[in-house]
This record gives C-alpha cells, sequence and structure tokens, in this order.
C-alpha cells in the first residue's frame, strides 16, 4: 500500500455509527498496512538496544505523522465531521516510569528517522507503571490497562516464542513487534511471558515493589527473561546466516545495555556460547567484550543494581556460577594489572554477598558512557573512578537528547509553522538548521509571542478538562514535571512559593506578574517522603488557590497522572523549565531539553545537561542559582547545619514550619513530621537535609523573583525563549544517535 491508496481507503471508511474506539482500530490498522509496505532491507551490522522501559507514549498521531499521513487523515476525517482529537482518549502506552525510557522511545525514533538499524528489546507490560490519581491530596495508584482500547501498532510473531528457563519455572517469551518508522522500519520486540500463572506475573508490572524476597526474586526475573530472550535470539539468528563461527558475532551485532537492569545479558551470552555451542569460556568472554556497551544513567548507590548471591543462585543456578567464575577471572586481571587490595574491591563484580551489576558492565562492557558532561566527569572521577584509571579508553560521554518529530513537530505545530517561515523546512530533516533560527530572532518575537500565548491557552483547556482547575490566560507558566524524588527537590520548589506566597500577602512583594505553577509527577508507591510531598504540594494548591486575595496573581496545580500525552501539552506551553536538581545528582534530563526546544527558558542548578544547555543558549538567556558541585563536596566535607539557616532566616522558617505548625494537615499520617525531621535531624542512614534545600532555597526564591521581573517586559523575555529554541539543536536526539553510531556501535 502506497500513501495514494491509504488515502484512498481512508476516505471510503465508514464512520457513521462507530465508537472512538474501532475508528481508532481501523484507521490505525490502515495506517500499519502502508507502514509495513515500506519494511526495510535487514542491514548487516545492527544495534540492539535493551531496556527495561520504552516510555513510547500514544503511539497513533506521532506513527501518522511519521508516515506522512497525519495532515491528510486530520482532513479526510473533518469532512466525515470528526475532530481528530477524540483519539486523544486512547492510553499512552506507560511502559517506563520516566526520563530513562522516554529516552529509549527517541533513539529508537530518531535511528530510524536518521535510517540507522537500531532495534529495541524489553517488556511488554500487562500493566503501565500504573494510573495515578489524587484523592484528598495523596496519591492513589490504579491498574493502567493501557491494552483497553486494543494494540494495533504490535504484531504477535508466535512463531518466534522462546523457552526461558529458571530453576523452579519454565516461562514462554512471546514476542510482540512494533514497527519504529523513518527513513527505514526497525523494530521493538517487547516479549510477553507466557505459562503458568506464577510465570505470567513476570510481565505483568513494571518495577513491582521489591520490600519482599518475594519482590526481589520477581525483579531478578524480569530482567534474566528479557535479556536472556533476546541475546538468546540473537544467537540463534548468527548462528542460522554464518554458523557456528563466533569470531565475527561483534562483526555484524552489538548489544547497547541501556542502564544496569539488562547486565545480565552478558552472562547469558557467555553461557550461551559455553554450553550450548561448547565455546570456551575465555573465548566467550573475549567475544562478549567486543559485543557489549554500558550507558550509565545514575551515581545514586540506590539505582546500582546489586544482586544478593544467594537469590541468584536460588533461580539461576548457572548465572550464579558464571558470576563467580567472571569474577575469579577478573581478580587474576587486576593482579595481572597491580591493582591495590582496595583498587580491586572497588572495581569487583562479587563483594559482601552480592553481585554488583554496574562493576560487571564496566568489566566487560567495550564502552561506558555517561549521559551529560558533568556526569561523565562524575563518572570518571568519583563512581568508576578506578576503573577509570585502569581502563580510560572504554569510557566517553554522549549527552542525551530527544526526538524533535514528537517534542517540536507534533506537539508544536505552532511554533513548528513559524520557524519553517522564518527559515524554510529543511530543519525538518536537518535539525542542525535550525541554528539559523537564531539570525531571525527579533524579527518574529511578536508572532512567537502569539504562539506561546495559543499553547498556553490549550494547556490551560487541557488542565480545565482534566483537573476541573481553571487558569487566566494571562498567567506564566512555571513547570516542574518529572519524577517524584527529594534529589529533584520538588519540595525546595514547594517552600519557595510559600515564601513568595508570604510575600504577596505581607505586601513586601510588589508588581508580581501572575504566575501558576505546575507539577507533574508520580512517586514509586513505596516512597513514603515522594508521596509525603504530593500531598504537601496539594495542601498547599488548595490553600493558594483559593485565597482571594492572591489567586489572582499565584496559583498551583498538580496534574494528574503526568505522562508522555500530557508533557506533549506541558513543554509546549510552559513559559519557565524548573529544573532544580541538588548539583552532581541528575545524571542528564532530558524535560529540560524538551522545554528548551519548545521555548522555554530554564531556572536551574548547574547540574546535568543544564550546563550544556547554559554554554549553548547562554546565562543570560537563563537564570542559574545554587551550589555547584564543588560547594556540595566542600558542604558534605566541612559539616553542614540547616537548622542555623532556619533560625537566621524567617521566610525559610516560615516555610518548612508549615509542615509541623498546623497550616497544613497530612491526615493524621505524620508524613510531614518525617519530613520536617528529615530537613532539620536528618535520620539513621542521611545526615540533615541531605539535597540541600535549605541551603539553595534563598537563591532560588531569588531567581523566580528576576524571573518575574524580567518577564514585565515580554519583548525581552520573548528573545530569551526564542534563542533557546534556536540553540536546542544539538539536544536532539539525532546528534546523540549519530555518536553512538559512529563512536560506539559502528552500524
Amino acid at each position: 500500500m502506497d500513501i495514494t491508496q491509504f488515502t484512498k481507503k481512508l476516505k471510503e471508511l465508514e464512520t457513521e455509527g462507530k465508537s472512538t474506539q474501532e475508528l481508532y482500530n481501523e484507521i490505525s490498522s490502515l495506517a500499519m498496512s502502508l507502514a509495513l509496505s515500506k519494511e526495510s532491507k535487514p542491514a548487516e551490522k545492527n544495534a540492539y538496544y535493551l531496556s527495561m522501559e520504552f516510555l513510547i507514549g500514544r503511539s497513533f498521531f506521532n506513527n501518522l505523522m511519521e508516515l506522512g499521513v497525519l495532515d491528510e487523515t486530520r482532513e479526510i476525517l473533518a469532512r466525515k465531521g470528526i475532530d481528530i482529537n477524540v483519539f486523544e482518549e486512547i492510553e499512552d502506552a506507560a511502559l517506563g516510569n520516566g526520563g530513562l525510557g522516554r529516552l529509549a522511545a527517541c533513539f529508537l525514533d530518531s535511528a530510524a528517522g536518521l535510517g540507522l538499524p537500531l532495534h529495541g528489546y524489553g517488556i511488554r507490560y500487562k500493566y503501565g507503571l500504573f494510573k495515578q490519581a489524587i484523592e484528598n491530596g495523596f496519591q492513589v495508584e490504579l491498574p493502567d490497562n493501557w491494552q483497553r482500547f486494543g494494540d494495533p501498532w504490535s504484531i504477535r510473531k508466535e512463531n518466534e516464542k522462546r523457552i526461558i528457563k529458571f530453576a523452579d519455572m519454565t516461562v514462554t517469551a512471546v514476542p510482540y513487534d512494533m514497527p519504529v518508522f523513518g527513513k527505514r522500519v526497525n523494530v521493538l520486540r517487547l516479549w510477553q511471558a507466557e505459562g503458568s500463572e506464577e510465570a505470567q506475573r513476570i510481565s505483568e508490572y513494571l518495577y513491582p515493589a521489591d520490600d519482599t524476597e518475594e519482590g526481589k526474586l520477581l525483579r531478578l526475573r524480569q530482567e534474566y527473561f528479557f535479556s536472556a530472550a533476546a541475546v538468546g535470539e540473537l544467537v540463534e539468528k548468527h548462528v542460522k546466516k554464518y554458523g557456528r563461527e563466533f569470531e565475527h558475532f561483534a562483526d555484524y551485532n552489538v548489544i547497547q545495555l541501556n542502564d544496569t537492569h539488562p547486565v545480565l545479558a552478558i552472562v547469558e551470552f557467555i553461557r550461551i556460547l559455553k554450553t550450548d555451542y561448547k565455546v570456551g569460556f575465555a573465548e566467550a568472554l573475549r567475544i562478549a567484550k567486543k559485543t557489549f556497551a554500558y550507558t550509565n544513567h545514575t551515581v545514586l548507590p540506590e539505582a546500582l543494581e546489586c544482586w544478593n548471591a544467594d537469590l541468584v543462585k536460588k533461580i539461576l543456578p548457572d548465572i550464579y556460577a558464571l558470576l563467580i567464575k567472571l569474577y575469579l577471572t577478573q581478580k587474576d586481571e587486576f593482579a595481572l594489572l597491580k591493582c591495590s587490595a582496595e583498587e580491586a574491591a572497588d572495581m569487583a563484580i562479587y563483594s559482601s554477598d552480592r553481585f554488583s551489576m554496574a562493576n560487571l558492565a564496566v568489566f566487560v562492557g567495550k564502552s561506558v558512557n555517561g549521559v551529560a558532561k558533568l556526569h561523565t566527569e562524575i563518572l570518571k572521577d568519583s563512581l568508576f573512578r578506578t576503573a577509570y584509571k585502569y581502563y580510560p579508553e572504554k569510557f566517553q560521554n554522549k549527552t542525551n537528547g530527544i526526538t524533535q518529530r514528537r517534542w517540536l513537530m507534533l506537539c508544536n505545530r505552532e511554533l513548528s509553522e513559524l520557524i519553517d517561515k522564518a527559515i524554510g523546512k529543511e530543519w525538518r530533516t536537518d535539525i542542525s538548521e535550525l541554528s539559523r533560527l537564531g539570525g531571525h530572532v527579533p524579527a518574529i518575537t511578536d508572532e512567537f509571542t502569539m504562539v506561546k500565548a495559543a499553547k498556553r491557552k490549550q494547556l490551560f483547556e487541557y488542565i480545565s478538562r482534566h483537573e476541573g482547575i481553571e487558569i487566566p490566560e494571562h498567567f506564566i507558566v512555571y513547570s516542574q514535571v518529572k519524577r517524584l524524588h527529594e534529589y529533584k527537590r520538588q519540595l525546595m520548589t514547594a517552600f519557595a512559593i510559600l515564601e513568595i506566597y508570604k510575600g504577596l500577602k505581607d505586601g513586601t512583594i510588589k508588581n508580581f506578574q501572575p504566575s501558576v505553577f505546575l507539577f507533574g509527577a508520580k512517586s514509586a508507591p513505596s516512597y513514603k517522603r515522594a508521596k509525603a510531598i504530593i500531598k504537601f504540594i496539594n495542601e498547599i494548591a488548595a490553600k493558594l488557590n483559593s485565597d482571594e486575595e492572591t489567586n489572582g496573581l499565584l496559583r498551583v496545580v498538580f496534574v494528574q497522572n503526568y505522562n508522555v500525552s500530557y508533557a506533549e501539552k506541558i513543554v509546549a506551553g510552559t513559559d519557565v523549565s524548573l529544573q532544580v536538581s541538588t548539583a552532581g545528582l541528575e545524571a542528564s534530563g532530558t524535560g529540560n531539553m524538551k522545554f528548551m526546544m519548545n521555548g522555554a527558558v530554564t531556572c536551574g542548578t548547574m547540574d546535568g545537561a543544564n550546563i550544556e544547555i547554559v554554554e549553548l543558549a547562554g546565562k543570560e538567556n537563563n537564570y542559574i542559582f545554587g551550589a555547584e558541585v564543588d560547594e556540595i563536596e566542600r558542604l558534605k566535607t566541612e559539616g553542614y547545619e540547616p537548622e542555623k539557616l532556619l533560625k537566621t532566616n524567617a521566610l525559610h522558617n516560615y516555610a518548612v514550619s508549615s509542615l509541623i505548625d498546623g497550616t497544613f494537615s497530612d491526615d493524621g499520617t505524620g508524613c510531614f513530621k518525617e519530613l520536617y525531621d528529615a530537613l532539620t535531624a536528618g535520620a539513621s542512614w542521611h545526615k540533615p537535609d541531605n539535597y540541600f534545600v535549605l541551603h539553595d532555597l534563598q537563591s532560588y526564591v531569588e531567581a523566580l523573583l528576576k524571573i518575574n521581573a524580567d518577564y514585565q517586559d515580554k519583548k525581552s523575555f520573548a528573545v530569551k525563549q526564542l534563542k533557546n529554541t534556536a540553540f536546542s539543536a544539538f539536544f536532539s536526539s539525532d546528534r546523540t544517535i549519530k555518536e553512538y553510531a559512529r563512536d560506539i556501535w559502528n552500524i
């Protein structure tokens, strides 16, 4: 089928009396027929991206755009009396938690767009992360049945299923293929676990709670399940095409491990070669060292997986034995390198009855990359300092990126058309052309201001429909939307809002441009402090939004069930992007890039990719505050006493004391008191205010007020915003993928 035939069939499609779901499935099936007619020839060498998460979002609009038929579909449906936006009620495929999974989706999009053979492997979860509801200010988790409208964008490949063996059960891994459209059609293959009721649990939920042994075993099963299915298939395909000569396996295949979740793929690869094909252990390891590459996404210890050896031995005895053998091999190599005992321990795969997945990935991987300049330097200077000393050639940086197709062309048609008008359409196929926009900024600021106003209006209408909250169109939009974690410091934004509120109430803040602070975030179900922060923000929202003295100037909204589709509206309608993590802890961030591309200024710390945003777009066009990494390290060493700050700063004391002085209610749960104690007294596992919220709060409030004052010169502020868009081309995932393809994958 070609586009002409697709258009003809769509015109002939009977729509009368059909539900949104029926139309969605019929149009999607037509589009799939069009897509599969473009199927690409197999490449000689392919890259494979193994990831626990692929946060695809809603496929309908994006895939129609990639196939070049979105506008035609919109027009044909309009002639039939159907607004294409009715399909926005279709569920997102929420098969990810945040940046890790969205990055994986952007990478697949960019590779297809560039014609590069990159394919994904993951898990086809029955339920997405969870559907978030807010009840009485608290997060409530509901099952996210993302398939309830059907799944027309996946193809079940019954004949390509695989058997995955554990010591106590056998599981069938059934692949579902999602085509990824662009210059070539690549494939995201998601494995569904079938068999016994216990086996099916493996692909039931993303990130099941792991605070029990049963939960830990389930997570271990998940990670082995999809990793083993992927490498087993790749080895089998190689044998069918090239025979049992594995010497050249890495000439045809490269496997990128997206964080530590798929690292067991390394051990399974060695096991298959050794057990099924009688390749010697040393040779199998040598081949693995040429095949696998590892991306690190975090320096937080809790996110660097270490598996209890007894758990591995219990359900994966062969993998346990190989991990021990790898550890002994590693020890021999370290002895040859003349590592000290301390250095060997720092890089050890096995220590204190635990297996370190990060150390395994670094030892075997041919490449280890961070995801922003600062993050990579921290890996080399701190987290993997010893490994960098002995294996410096492995380490490189690959600053993250986002796909401009979804995050500008699709979610912001108005801005895209303004860019077309200013510089032509070449940027749509070569994103580097976007930098030419910088030379047109003064001439199009008035039109840009109109575009931003239109996107704000659309956002506010969306919020009105979904949250039942009205926001006046002239409000500035400050947005902090991301996973809820203490280091991301949503709590600091809450305190800053309270300080601004007090200033408005007592008259010390004057000439304030009306503003709304938008939050969107999900907390892990068992993360009590994060859930307490959600409740606190919602308490603040209820108080401020009902205060008639100030609600014409300041409002707060916490959107429910933040997801990719919500993000598409928020990034396009936001004026100020809040990226306020503690310096040194945000590996990169990609939300910051989406906001930048859509013409928002960044108010943030010198952390992650914020540093590169400021380098490119200029400090004068963004708002930087807070301690930098060296100061944070000094405070950790020399000591830091947040209680002293509270005693000397009345505004800080007002904001923080609101947790415990009765201003806000936590419904008797004690969760606000626990937040207060974490800031002022610490806990058994950390010092007081270990994310330096109170240290950075003063400079944060000052930055927010500076933005508010600057915004009153709308033309000058629009220049800042447009310059961010003009310099955002670097943050396209097209650039990132080209670097991976050139420097790591050789595809």
